[in-house]
């Protein structure tokens, strides 16, 4: 009997022994893992919550309604008056206008506030919202259902997009299930979850009545005809941005921004964006970015600091009818080659100008957004099958997408009153991790590189510049964002002592005021 409870507790202790090392090596797996990745396992340990029927007959939303509604935040933003104006001010400044100075410069300006809304992926307080929610923000204030509030640092975001991810330190939160845009159809009702116009959490009910709307918002540069996905000085003029908007009549309006847009079974499909409107509130149509294309880019953000763009390296225009009578061709379909970027992907490939491209991995190409939104899911040195005709001939290429890098041949005082995490925000830059061999070449023990200068933000007014790596802030050794919130803890009289290395050079340090 004392041999059968001796094997009995050897047993019990193993099987807990295992569970426990199985539990550290999954925590150490979850950190390299995709936000879809990390998703699986949440629901693989909580089964039950992973599936919801969509509905047929009467629509019935309210399952879905209760299983999104925890994991839509508010986001609340306060914005220097620098910031605050140059979004929201009057068409003409009276100091610029004659004097040439800006007004932010003469004095103080009176912080301005806005909201919008941000979606949990993550339980461990990774937010994605869109980046003209948060692009001015000094501080980030997130709000839940249950009224828990937080204060959330910037991890990454882009323009050309409209995406940002942004987090917060917090365990075991609520999220929204990531869906598949792919798999989205015209007609499919629709969930849209947000916090608009200044209203608590608010749903409303739609269809998809259209997929791949490219409604030119995005980008400095709106040329319809011609559609730059290529590189080097002649894509300085062209549009950078990817559109490729879900659009539907679900009500969405000013505070939707980055808010969730859910199919009936109250999967993500797409983030909240933008609105169709002459008056500024709804007026019939909002347009949502397809998820797919999100679940990338806010990887990337996590990994990386910013997006790592894949480029075919083309110049391009639609096919219309004074395209056809311009270039004598009869196509319907596709996409005109321009030009093509010395150097780049398409020219390895021997595509040429003249050459239409008709479809990618297969699928027909009706206009720009269907080569746009595809490319921009993959990063540099994937490959991707691209169908061009020429003298009436179609001819498959694979192709290998190329980087970015081819398009351009006070020390003591009182302490700080703003948080670590607003003066994080207030730097507008991401960082990442530097790489053990990025560190043996500089020879330094320490290192996060900046890895985007966002617009602005502190870095860019001083012309801190990417690829610096940073050794130390405040006079401490930084290896991770969190070691550089945690060291601008230590900010004395509203300014940043950074310590860091350019890309070529020596050793630098320098002072980054807060206040200018």
């Amino acid at each position: 009997m004392k041999k059968i409870g001796a094997t009995l507790l050897t047993a019990i202790i193993g099987g807990a022994i295992a569970v426990g090392g199985y539990k550290l090596f999954e925590n150490k797996q979850m950190d390299n893992m995709t936000f879809e990745e990390r998703q699986k396992v949440y629901y693989a340990n909580n089964p039950g919550e992973e599936v919801l029927l969509s509905s047929t007959g009467n629509p019935d939303f309210t399952q879905a309604a209760a299983a999104v509604t925890p994991g839509v935040v508010h986001i609340n933003v306060t914005m220097s008056g620098r910031a605050a104006r140059g979004g929201q001010g009057a068409p003409f400044d009276l100091f610029e206008e004659f004097f040439g100075v800006p007004q932010q410069r003469r004095g103080q300006s009176r912080p301005a506030t806005a909201s919008g809304s941000g979606v949990i992926i993550s339980p461990d307080g990774y937010i994605v919202t869109n980046n003209h929610v948060v692009e001015d923000a000094d501080k980030i204030e997130v709000v839940l259902t249950d009224k828990k509030t937080y204060e959330a640092k910037v991890i990454g975001r882009d323009a050309n997009f409209d995406l940002a991810l942004i987090k917060v330190n917090a365990t075991n939160l609520p999220i929204v299930k990531l869906g598949n845009s792919d798999n989205v159809q015209i007609g499919e009702w629709v969930l849209a979850v947000g916090y608009p116009l200044g209203l608590q959490s608010t749903v409303t009910a739609g269809i998809i009545s259209a997929k791949g709307r490219q409604i030119g918002i995005l980008g400095e540069s709106q040329q319809q005809q011609q559609r730059g996905y290529g590189y080097g000085p002649e894509e300085q003029v062209i549009n950078t941005a990817v559109e490729s908007f879900l659009q539907t009549d679900a009500v969405i309006n000013k505070g939707n921004s980055g808010g969730a847009l859910v199919n009936a079974r109250g999967e993500l499909i797409g983030i909240n964006s933008a609105i169709a409107s002459p008056t500024g509130t709804y007026a019939g149509y909002g347009f949502a970015i397809p998820i797919n294309l999100a679940k990338k880019i806010v990887d990337d953000f996590k990994e990386f600091g910013s997006v790592k763009r894949g480029y075919v390296g083309v110049t391009f225009a639609e096919i219309n009818d004074a395209l056809r009578k311009e270039v004598g061709i009869t196509d319907v379909n596709g996409l005109y080659v321009r030009d093509v970027v010395k150097g780049g992907a398409a020219e390895a490939a021997g595509i040429k100008p003249g050459d239409i491209i008709t479809k990618i991995e297969g699928r027909t190409i009706y206009g720009s957004p269907d080569l746009q939104e595809h490319v921009a899911r993959l990063r540099p040195g994937d490959k991707v099958k691209l169908t061009y005709k020429r003298a009436g001939k179609e001819k498959d290429v694979n192709i290998t997408l190329k980087g970015e890098e081819s398009k351009s041949k006070a020390d003591e005082g009182g302490e700080s009153s703003a948080s670590a995490t607003e003066i994080f925000n207030k730097l507008g830059a991401s960082f990442v991790p530097a790489t053990d061999a990025k560190k043996k070449e500089l020879g330094v023990s320490s290192g996060v590189v900046v890895s985007q200068v966002h617009r602005g933000g502190v870095f860019e007014y001083f012309g801190v510049e990417r690829g610096l790596v940073i050794t130390k802030i405040n006079g401490k050794p930084v290896n991770s964002v969190d070691d550089v919130e945690s060291a601008l803890g230590g900010t004395r009289r509203n300014i940043v002592r950074v310590t860091g290395v350019p890309e070529r050079g020596s050793t630098v340090e320098f002072n980054v005021p807060l206040q200018y």
